[in-house]
């Protein structure tokens, strides 16, 4: 086995970068880009985009490293309510509340986008294997307020909000702008 990857799966982290990659080389940089185009090719590694790495069995918890990527996050929005149940579409991104600017990015063949929440509006997540997950009621919550702020679009009759807790609606509702709140408590 290569001695990079041994060391790399030493190292319990979600995704590596160049300056991580440096640290457990040996080898000058130019000799740790061709290791890494090698690993990558041999299936040893996989590239998430450039300059970040993961190794291919922590493929498949996205989430987690796109949750790590850009802090603080945590998973909401579409990805969250489709996870609950409450949409029965299945989402094509991941879409994570922050407090730093809106962005999209690629990890590998997924896309991930980043909405910006006012600090204020930042609660309402759990911890679920290692992702920060909002809350049931929270991310309805966020999904509204992009909706009438025009950030985003929903059909929220595609919403089955009986999975919702009416009480913890109305306690988060009354944090949020007032045309949220009312129109929450119209809808649950």
């Amino acid at each position: 086995m290569n001695p990079l990857l041994q060391q790399i799966k030493r190292i319990n982290k979600a995704y590596y970068t160049i300056a991580d990659l440096e640290k457990l080389s040996e080898s000058s940089r130019q000799s740790l880009y061709v290791q890494l185009n090698r690993l990558v090719r041999s299936g040893g590694l996989a590239r998430l985009r450039g300059g970040l790495y993961t190794l291919p069995s922590r493929l498949a918890n996205l989430e987690q490293v796109a949750n790590a990527l850009i802090t603080p996050s945590y998973l909401s929005f579409e990805s969250a309510l489709s996870r609950y149940g409450i949409l029965s579409q299945i989402p094509a991104t991941f879409t994570f509340a922050t407090t730093r600017k809106t962005t999209t990015i690629r990890l590998g063949e997924t896309e991930v986008v980043y909405r910006k929440l006012k600090a204020s509006l930042f609660f309402g997540y759990v911890e679920v294997k290692g992702t920060l997950i909002a809350e049931p009621e929270k991310a309805f919550l966020d999904m509204l307020y992009m909706i009438l702020r025009g950030n985003a679009f929903m059909s929220l009759g595609d919403l089955d909000l009986k999975i919702l807790n009416r009480r913890r609606v109305k306690e988060y509702a009354a944090r949020f702008p007032a045309k949220v709140a009312q129109r929450a408590r119209e809808l649950a």
